[in-house]
C-alpha cells in the first residue's frame, strides 16, 4: 500500500537520523526551510536532534536518532524528511523495527546520500515506498531548484518526471541560501537501450549500499524475487574512486542483487572525469554490468552533483531515453 501523498495543510516531521544542523550555513539554510514550508500552509515538527551534534559524526546516539524516526513515523505528521545526509547513519539500523513499521499506516520517508541507510531497508526490509530525494535543506531558498520542485511535487502525487539542462559548477557557495551555479551541459551516455524498459526502481548511494551488503540489514536478493516483473538499479557514488566504483558494484552483483535486472542507471559520481589509473568511472560501471545485456544509463540526473533527480524506491517505473534526456513513468 502507497502512503499518502502531500495534501494541504499537512504535517511534515523533519528528522537528523545522521548529521545534524549545528554549523553556520546548515542551521540558515534548515531555518530558511522551515519558513518555506510553513509559508505553504504546512505545519512543521522540528526533532530533538536536529540542530544537534552530541553523537560521533552525527546528530546524536544511535538509539535516539532511531527514536526520533519511530517518533516522527508513529505521529500524526504526514511526510518525514531528514535534514541532513553524513557518515554514520549505518549505526541506527539494529533499532529500527522493521517488522513493526510493516504494520504501521504507511508514510513517505523522503532523504539523500546516507539517508540511503533508510530508504533502502525501509523498502527492501518493510515494503515500504521512499523516495531518494533532496534533504529537508535543499528547501532554503526563495526561490526551489528545478530537482526540488520535482520532489515536492513527487511528494505531492506526481508521477512523470524528466532530466534537466545542465549541472553545477564545483564552486563553493559566497551564501548558504544560493542555488548552485549550472553551468556544464550533461551527456547521458547510453549503453544497450533500444526502447523504454520498465521494472521495480530501487537504488541509492553505493557508498551505504555495499555497507549494507551481507548484513543482516541485506534483504536484496529476496526483494529481488519477489519482483520478476523485473528490477531497475540506480546508484550514486560519492566518496569512491573509479576503481572503488567498480570492486562495489563487483561485490553486489556477486551478492545476488542483480537477478531479473531490467536496467542499470549510473548517476554522475562525485570523481566524475577523474580516471584511476586506467579506470574511468564510466568504464568501471560497464566493466561489471555489461554482462546482463540490459540498457545502462551513465551519468544520469543524479548524485552529488547538483541537480539530482528525486527516485521512487520501490514503485514500478518505465524509463526513456530520448535526444539526450531521460524520462521516468511511475505507475502505481
Amino acid at each position: 500500500m502507497l502512503p499518502k501523498y502531500l495534501r494541504n495543510s499537512a504535517k511534515i516531521a523533519l528528522i537528523a537520523p545522521s548529521f545534524g544542523c549545528t554549523d553556520t550555513d546548515h542551521k540558515t539554510r534548515l531555518e530558511a526551510a522551515i519558513q518555506s514550508f510553513e509559508k505553504k500552509g504546512y505545519s512543521v515538527w522540528v526533532g530533538p536532534n536536529c540542530f544537534s551534534a552530541e553523537g560521533i559524526c552525527a546528530s546524536n546516539t544511535p538509539q535516539k536518532r532511531a527514536q526520533e524516526f519511530m517518533e516522527a513515523y508513529e505521529s500524526d505528521a504526514d511526510v518525514i524528511i531528514s535534514v541532513g545526509g553524513g557518515e554514520t547513519m549505518t549505526d541506527i539500523l539494529e533499532y529500527i523495527p522493521f517488522e513493526k513499521i510493516k504494520r504501521l499506516p504507511p508514510k513517505w520517508f523522503m532523504g539523500f546520500s546516507d539517508n540511503t541507510n533508510l530508504t533502502f531497508t525501509l523498502t527492501t526490509l518493510s515494503d515500504l515506498p521512499t523516495i531518494y530525494g533532496p534533504n529537508a535543506t535543499h528547501f532554503c531558498t526563495s526561490k526551489w531548484a528545478s530537482n526540488v520542485k520535482d520532489a515536492y511535487r513527487m511528494l505531492q502525487g506526481e508521477k512523470t518526471f524528466k532530466g534537466y539542462a545542465k549541472f553545477e559548477e564545483r564552486i563553493p557557495r559566497q551564501n548558504p541560501l544560493d542555488t548552485p551555479l549550472l553551468k556544464h551541459r550533461k551527456k547521458i551516455t547510453p549503453h544497450f537501450y533500444t526502447e523504454p524498459f520498465s521494472g521495480t526502481l530501487i537504488g541509492g548511494n553505493l557508498d551505504c549500499l555495499i555497507q549494507l551488503c551481507g548484513t543482516p540489514f541485506d534483504r536484496m536478493k529476496e526483494y529481488a524475487e519477489k519482483h520478476s516483473e523485473g528490477i531497475i538499479f540506480y546508484f550514486e557514488a560519492c566518496d569512491l574512486s573509479a576503481v572503488g566504483i567498480r570492486r562495489a558494484l563487483l561485490q553486489l552483483k556477486r551478492a545476488g542483487w542483480f537477478r531479473h535486472i531490467k536496467g542499470f542507471l549510473s548517476g554522475r559520481p562525485l570523481c566524475l572525469g577523474v580516471p584511476f589509473m586506467d579506470i574511468t568511472p564510466e568504464s568501471a560501471v560497464l566493466d561489471i554490468l555489461k554482462e546482463y545485456q540490459v540498457p545502462i544509463l551513465l551519468n544520469i540526473d543524479l548524485g552529488h552533483i547538483q541537480p539530482t533527480m528525486p527516485m521512487k524506491n520501490g514503485v514500478y517505473t518505465t524509463v526513456t531515453y530520448q535526444k539526450g534526456n531521460i524520462f521516468f513513468e511511475y505507475k502505481e
